[in-house]
Parts: C-alpha cells; structure tokens; sequence
C-alpha cells in the first residue's frame, strides 16, 4: 500500500553513538500515528530526519509514495510536513502573526500586509479551532497558546503532515485535552499526524497506530485497539513495568518546612498567594494539587528565594529563611527541582558534567583556592549519570544537545544526591518515560524513608495520589484542604481544586 510517510531503514549516527538504527516507519493517510520509546531513545532524531534538520547515513524517505531528498526544512514544508518541536520556536517580543508568517510575509507596497496575514491568521484558527488573538505578543500568553501558534505556523504553510514533538511535556490537563480535541479534528480534515510522546494513556485513547523505538532500533508496530498500556511499556523498555509506587507508611517526624500566613505578589503585582499556611515534616511527602495558575509557582518560587514575599514567614528547620538569597536557601537545606528545566534547572551551554555540580562547584572537593577541579566535576558527574542512566554521550556533551528526558535526570540526580532536607520537586517526571517516572518515584520515597520532607508539586493528579502521603488543595493561593489520597477518588480531589469546597481540614 502507499503510505503518506515512509521511512525505511534509516541510520543516523552522531560522534560516539547511533541514534537511528536500522529504523522503519511507516504512516497511512488519516492516522494519529505515535512513535514511543524511551527518553534519548532516537525518537526526536528520527523526525528531524524526515523534518530535513539532519541528514540519514543510511535510509530512504518516501512521501506519498514517491522518493524524497529533504535536505533542508523548507524543502519539508513544500512537501506538506510540519513540525511542532517540543521546545517552541518563537520570538517572544513577536506577536502572534507575526511569529506565524515569519518567512513568508505577505507584502503590499513594498511593506509586510500585517492586517492580510491577520485576517489569514483568524481564518486558519477558526477552521481548526485554535482560538489565538492575533495581535498577542508571545511573552504574554500561555504556554498553551504558544502551542496553538506553533501548530498555525505549520498549517499556514499548507502541512498536511504534521510532526508533534512532546506536545503535551509543558501544558495542563486542561489544555491536553484541548489538544487532543484539536488532533481529532485535524485528522477530520484531512492531515495525517505522527505524535511522539511518553505517555502511554494518551497514545491509548487519541492514537490509531504505535510504532515503539528501544535505543535506537525499532521494535515494532501495532494497532492501539490490539494492545494494552502495559504491553507498551514493555515493549518500550524491555522489561515489566510497575504503574504503582511501591511504599511503606510513612512515618513523619519533626517539622522541616512550616510557612506561616504568607503573602506572594505575581509579576503583574497581584497577590498569587494568599495568606497560605504549609507544614512539612521530615519522613513524608506531602503533594500540592491545584489547577494550573493558583499561585503554585509563585509559592515555590518564594521558598527557593526566588520571588520576594510580601508578607508571613517560612522556616526551614526553626530557622527564618525568608527572602533569603537562592543560595544562602540551598546551603540552609533545600533541594530544588524547577517546573521549568530551561530557565532555572540548566546551564544549557555548560556541558552536563558542568551542570552536575551547579550548586556545589565551589565547595570542596570540587573547588579549592577558587579553582576548579575538573577531574573532581566529571568523575562525579559521571558518577550521577550512571546511577540515573542519563543518556549522553560524554559528560563534556552541552546540555542543550540532550533529549527533554535527559536533561530532567541530570537535574533530579543532582538535586537528590545532596540529600537535601527538604526537596522540592516541581513537575519532576515531566517528559520522561515510564521507566524514569517509575524510578523517579522511588528515588523521592527513598528520600522520604530517609527521613527527608519531599514537597511534590504537579498537575498528574495520578501522580500526586500514587507518590503523595498527605495531600495539600491550593485554589486561589490558599490551602483549602489537606486530604489522605487513600481516603478520595481523583473525582473529589478534582472539584476540591476547582473551589467547590473551601474549608480547612486537618494539619496545615
């Protein structure tokens, strides 16, 4: 049969590793196609291959059924592929039109017909159902929104193919299941779509067909109605996995965390946080479960010094650490894993060995005399990336040539070695694959058994009721209750995050 897509046997080999072995894809007309495998797998490699970003050693491409040479991106986009990378394209201090028909401006009179392009904009977002405004700057909408822009940027160049990268690592439940409505009816008009992603209940309820990649080589393809969530996960990592975290009672002990009545103001200068009061105890994890924009960000922030308070105090282990310098926190006792791996986690242009010792590269043994040791950096460094099976190639690789996935090991291996007492883990599993999740989960219990206060924040309300020992409800930058996660349904804990029930139970 002719495929819209096939690939066939392609290799594609970087210094020191075979990204792509031997790999075959093939996609029918009309299908939500996903490509699962594991984090640094190859996945994202083979669709910059078929996007034109790399060229194969070895492999042909077919494009509905006839050969194709895509030496480049725009040689893609004559041929109807677009691609929506994990990490969005956009220049921020660009309008929304203006990031869409970059590159292919409308002109009259020897000037860009911004009113034209648009009108074109609005016409394209009506048809598909991606509500944008078209006059937005993109620094002042959501990262959802940003999404929408990237998927118009790819229609208004006339892809009928469409490559999605992650697309659902950076965005709320709210705005995963307006993405999914927007594949549906995307494939109702007629565009065909490769979806590469991690996570398994997606691929089962939006996906027609699954091919699965395991370190660079292809495994196989099969139908989603004939498998199982756990079939995948096998196939994906080459073993059995566990979808539940196996964990003992917890058992809490003195008090590491305790913020009293405090007050955090937005950047817009709006109270995020609202005279929120938390308790964290040593030896338990408490997850904080909340619809996105409820003052989550602004709470962390403000813990980790960086987002001054307003009002109220927080003391880690008795002692006052408000407003304190972002280092002065981490030598006081905190771990942090930021929401945003980019803008607070890495270095991106430091190698990954360098952005191992972050926060203690000038403490011994890695620094003396306020020198650096290099061989002290990345012998630890490799070290972490063994035990946390980041996948590099060397510990000298930039950060930025890193897969999502890796990127977040490296942070939560350097994060949970310094055995911080108290950890806070934003959004620790986002973009990683089932095996890392499940061993991500292990790692923060064994923190907690160690007796460490772990303060989870996440929007995977399964994950905030498999890992969480107590559950704190923030809406509208209060606490409105702490809850046991073996004592309510995701249900219940789901009207509680949207203000149905506003009052204060149990310890805070």
């Amino acid at each position: 049969m002719d495929y819209v897509i096939e690939m066939r046997n392609i290799r594609k080999e970087f210094p020191g590793i075979v990204a792509n072995d031997n790999v075959t894809l093939q996609v029918e007309k009309g299908e939500i196609h996903a490509l699962l495998g594991e984090n640094g797998a190859g996945k994202s490699t083979l669709m910059n291959v078929l996007f034109g970003l790399y060229q194969p050693e070895k492999g042909e491409i077919y494009v509905r059924g006839e050969k194709a040479e895509i030496t480049d991106p725009n040689i893609a986009n004559k041929l109807g592929i677009g691609m929506v990378h994990q990490h969005f394209m956009l220049v921020e201090n660009f309008t929304v039109t203006e990031n869409i028909i970059l590159g292919q401006e409308p002109i009259r009179k020897g000037q860009v017909d911004i009113k034209k392009a648009a009108k074109r904009v609005e016409e394209i977002s009506s048809q598909y159902g991606l509500r944008v405004d078209p006059y937005a700057k993109i620094q002042d909408i959501t990262v959802g929104m940003q999404q929408r822009v990237e998927i118009l940027k790819t229609l208004y160049r006339g892809a009928d193919i469409l490559i999605f990268d992650e697309p659902t690592a950076v965005l709320t439940p709210q705005e995963i299941k307006e993405l999914i409505q927007i594949l549906n009816r995307l494939i109702a008009e007629g565009k065909s779509i490769i979806l590469i992603t991690h996570k398994l209940k997606e691929i089962m309820e939006v996906c027609h067909r699954c091919t699965v990649i395991r370190r660079g080589e292809g495994i196989g393809t099969v139908k989603v109605a004939d498998t199982n969530r756990d079939e995948l996960a096998s196939m994906m990592v080459g073993r059995e996995v566990s979808f539940t975290t196996e964990k003992g009672l917890a058992q809490p002990q003195q008090s590491v965390l305790e913020i009293d009545n405090l007050t955090v103001k937005d950047s817009r200068g709006i109270s995020a946080v609202n005279e929120l009061n938390l308790t964290v105890r040593a030896g338990e994890i408490i997850g904080i479960a909340g619809v996105d924009g409820n003052g989550q960000t602004e709470l962390i922030e403000a813990i980790t010094g960086l987002r001054k308070v307003s009002d109220g105090t927080i003391q880690l282990n008795g002692k006052n650490i408000t407003n304190h310098k972002p280092r002065k926190v981490t030598e006081s006792g905190v771990g942090h894993i930021p929401q945003d791996r980019h803008k607070h986690g890495l270095v991106l242009d430091f190698s990954i060995g360098e952005n191992m010792v972050l926060q203690t590269y000038y403490q011994q043994p890695f620094s003396k005399f306020k020198q650096l040791k290099s061989n002290k950096i990345f012998n630890k460094a490799k070290e972490l990336i063994d035990q946390f099976d980041v996948r590099t190639p060397s510990v000298h690789t930039e950060a930025r040539a890193l897969s999502g996935g890796n990127q977040q090991k490296a942070i939560i291996a350097r994060e949970v070695d310094r055995s911080p007492d108290l950890l806070i883990a934003a959004q620790p599993t986002r973009g990683l694959d089932v095996g890392a999740i499940e061993f991500i989960h292990t790692k923060l219990i064994e923190e907690r058994d160690a007796n460490k206060a772990v303060l989870l924040v996440s929007f995977e309300l399964e994950e905030v009721m498999n890992v969480s020992d107590r559950i704190a409800v923030i809406y509208e930058g209060k606490i409105v209750d702490i809850v046991d996660p073996k004592e309510i349904s995701e249900q219940e804990l789901g009207l509680l995050m949207a203000g149905s029930k506003q009052q204060r139970t149990g310890e805070m």
